[in-house]
């Protein structure tokens, strides 16, 4: 199972841009195969065998994010981590029903950024589950989270140091937030000289730069052509597209395509 940052679709992400078997070429409409897919078979070293690595499962969570939904309104403003990894829990269990030929398989619950919290919590929900009675038994097997989200000081710290060290930030600015801000309730009636100095960051980084991926070349409209077009920086894999969030976000909100999902109808978009 594979899990994204809140808000952010796995399957948007992780499975057409990432991890997935496909990827959507630049027509918007037409899948290409994805050679870095986690469902390849790859050659055992020293033999001729082939392994196949994995089944993924992108699971849209938590409520909200990508074609995934409710339909009690309340359940809106009470999601947070304990609701997602009941929810999580209680699809995993519906799924393996489902899909009965995978209840023996071993389950690893993998992730990045705020799968820092939803990957523990949900293996925490499933063998609590496990020690029940009649219920039915998931063959979790471990987590694994790349650059997890876990504390919002040290991750929010990170962000602003790693724009220092890499000369888009002033000593003056890094110093500043470091002095002025709580970055653990940041959302929470921030100080006056904090607002100035993170907002003295967003200026000082400028405009078009990825602060996951600062080495990036950046997706361009033209005034001549409003097709997304790559920039490229020659700092990066010639196989990195940075327009592809275009072509999944209007590759998804193709009427055949959610019908071929069995998806509800719905403006599709990345992150909410």
């Amino acid at each position: 199972m594979y899990l994204r940052p809140g808000g952010c679709s796995p399957f948007g992400y992780g499975a057409l841009e990432e991890l997935g078997p496909f990827r959507v070429s630049s027509d918007n409409k037409t899948l290409i195969s994805n050679d870095y897919a986690w469902n390849n078979d790859l050659i055992i070293r020293g033999t001729n065998e082939w392994l196949a690595v994995a089944n993924v499962l992108f699971l849209e969570t938590p409520l909200g994010t990508g074609f995934s939904y409710s339909n009690t309104s309340s359940d809106y403003e009470t999601v947070g981590d304990q609701s997602t990894a009941e929810d999580n829990y209680v699809f995993l269990v519906n799924w393996l029903e489902r899909f009965p030929q995978y209840k023996t398989r071993d389950l690893f619950i993998t992730g990045e950024s705020s799968a820092g919290h939803y990957a523990p919590q949900l293996a925490y929900t499933i063998l609590s589950n496990n020690n029940v009675t009649n219920q039915t038994k998931i063959n979790l097997k471990g987590i694994a989270i790349g650059n997890p989200y876990i504390d919002d000081n040290t991750a929010l710290l990170a962000i602003f140091d790693n724009l220092w060290t890499h000369a888009f930030n002033s000593d003056e600015t890094n110093a500043g937030i470091h002095k002025y801000c709580n970055l653990t309730n940041l959302g929470d009636n921030p100080s006056e000289e904090c607002r100035r100095y993170v907002s003295q960051a967003g200026m000082e980084l400028g405009e078009d730069i990825d602060i996951a991926n600062i080495y990036a070349p950046v997706c361009t409209t033209s005034e001549d052509d409003s097709e997304p077009k790559s920039a490229s920086t020659g700092s990066v894999a010639a196989d990195f597209d940075p327009c592809s969030d275009n072509y999944v976000e209007a590759y998804l909100n193709l009427a055949e395509v959610q019908s071929a999902l069995h998806a509800r109808p719905t403006k599709w978009t990345a992150c909410r």
